[in-house]
């Protein structure tokens, strides 16, 4: 381009730059030698013999040359050229530059890409924030990276990932932490940058020596935001000891900031899949104790050859507090019990497990059904005093051959006879509910049994009190009504048919739910 404006010019022109003692040729013909940087504008000797030398305006240490002794007519072709050059400099400048960026920003971008790609195939949230610290300080030239995330059981910041710190790192930081700047950052949520150069950037460390090689460091916290939910603090990454001038930039700060953001969304669904984590071995912890529970109630077939049976427990949570059982007793008698502990949930399920534990030995021991219930109170007063909860339960002793029901029943409202024709027959309680009163007070009554033709009839009051979506509950006469309907049929059918009608009204709050059909 010089050729064709000297050309145009009439004389032969050069760039030189200086370099404050000699002049290097920028643009046009090697003259072959490298003159001395002039002191001033003018006429001076070159290899070639003398030429006029001025300053490129704007262009700090640029001087073109116009190759010809008369220094009027080199003055007159430099003030000519002088604009144009000086704008083909500025061009050559601003594309420099325009490079310059392009490569920081390539880089930058590059970075944002791996990090995106880093955590879309890695789950393990310390793998990904290793991998992430390393790449980052690596970009903003950090000998010193952290990545810190909110404990929120703990109430601190605990780092994940670390590089350039001794074995120990920065551990654990209370949020409270008023001497903490990663603390701070979190507590504020803003970008915390100390400039040793300028004065008003953060200088707040309580003066301790923090064994950084610089002084200047940067603070960006980690946050995220749910669809249409409110932004929160999820953690705080931390730099120092900057290579190559220690000074984070404007540049610096943003690029953290945008990679911070992306963290934030990993610790989150890092979060979740732990989170999900526990509830599905949650889920299957309660499924395993639901197993259980069900598998310590008998089977109808322990009666096979002497009663007709059928039950059904359904508790209202995974585990529950009803619970049944039934014995074969010797010379055709059956004992069948069935309770109720005052609460549900897993506190009521060890509870109920220790009745049962407890009925079955005292059952064998063909006990009448009142020093039965005396034995099992006696056994379990301590476990209902300590936990302060207390259980219904009606056991009854039916003798074919004697064509007799013996019972006892601590305060269980829901026991009846339902014979083969009139009403149903309430079988009332004969003692308090077991845990709110003394084993003196536990009688025992005897009634006649219809061998063959008579039902017992035991359910818990999760099953009476169930409503449906109108607020009316199923109710005893219902119960009785569908048992009175199919008396004749076997137990199993009449559970079942019981069990249909109370299908809508399992809504809302729900308790346990229990019923036992029995014909000897």
């Amino acid at each position: 381009m010089l050729e064709g404006l000297g050309a145009l010019a009439g004389a032969p022109v050069r760039l030189w730059r200086s370099d404050g003692s000699r002049l290097r040729l920028a643009a046009g013909s090697d003259p072959g030698a490298v003159p001395p940087a002039p002191l001033g504008e003018g006429l001076a000797e070159g290899p070639d013999g003398t030429s006029w030398l001025v300053p490129v305006p704007e262009a700090r240490a640029f001087w073109l040359e116009v190759d010809t002794a008369d220094a009027g007519e080199a003055d007159e072709i430099a003030r000519r050229l002088l604009p144009l050059v000086t704008i083909v400099l500025d061009a050559a400048r601003e594309r420099a530059l325009l490079s310059e960026e392009l490569a920081s920003r390539y880089e930058e971008i590059d970075l944002l890409y791996a990090i995106s790609e880093i955590l879309g195939r890695t789950v393990s949230l310390e793998e990904a924030a290793q991998i992430i610290v390393r790449e980052v300080s690596g970009v903003v030239g950090a000998r010193r990276a952290s990545i810190m995330v909110f404990d929120e059981a703990g109430a601190v910041l605990r780092t994940v990932a670390e590089r350039g710190f001794d074995s120990d790192g920065q551990g654990i930081v209370p949020v409270g932490d008023e001497c903490s700047i990663a603390a701070r950052v979190f507590r504020e949520r803003r970008i915390v940058v100390h400039d040793p150069s300028n004065p008003e950037h953060d200088t707040e460390t309580c003066g301790e020596d923090r064994g950084y090689r610089g002084e200047a460091f940067l603070s960006v916290p980690i946050c995220y935001a749910g669809p249409g939910g409110p932004g929160r603090c999820v953690g705080v990454i931390n730099l120092t000891d900057r290579i190559g001038g220690d000074r984070f930039t404007q540049g610096d700060r943003k690029l953290v900031g945008a990679i911070a953001n992306q963290i934030g969304a990993a610790i989150e669904n890092a979060r979740l899949v732990q989170l999900d984590r526990r509830q599905q071995r949650l889920r299957r912890e309660l499924e395993l104790a639901h197993d259980l529970q069900m598998r310590l109630l008998p089977s109808p077939a322990v009666l096979q050859g002497d009663a007709q049976v059928a039950a059904r427990c359904v508790p209202a949570e995974s585990v529950g507090g009803d619970f049944y059982t039934f014995s074969r007793l010797g010379r055709g008698r059956v004992g069948v019990m069935l309770g109720d502990v005052a609460s549900h949930g897993f506190s009521a399920a060890l509870v109920m497990a220790l009745v049962l534990s407890a009925a079955g030995i005292h059952a064998a021991a063909s006990l009448t059904p009142d020093e039965t219930l005396i034995a099992l109170l006696d056994g379990i007063a301590t476990e209902l005093a300590t936990t302060e909860m207390y259980l219904t339960v009606f056991y009854g002793v039916l003798d074919p051959k004697a064509r007799r029901l013996s019972y006892a029943n601590a305060g269980h409202a829901y026991a009846w006879r339902i014979p083969a024709s009139g009403v149903a027959e309430r079988l009332a309680a004969t003692a308090p509910p077991l845990g709110l009163a003394a084993a003196a007070t536990i009688e025992r009554r005897q009634m006649p049994w219809s061998t063959g033709e008579d039902l017992l009839c035991l359910c818990t009051d999760g099953l009476i009190e169930a409503r449906n979506a109108d607020g009316e509950s199923f109710g005893e006469a219902r119960l009785l009504a569908t048992i009175a309907e199919r008396r004749t049929e076997h137990p199993d059918a009449i559970v079942s048919a019981v069990m249909e009608q109370l299908s809508p009204f399992v809504t809302g709050r729900r308790d346990d739910r229990t019923l036992l059909v029995l014909r000897i």
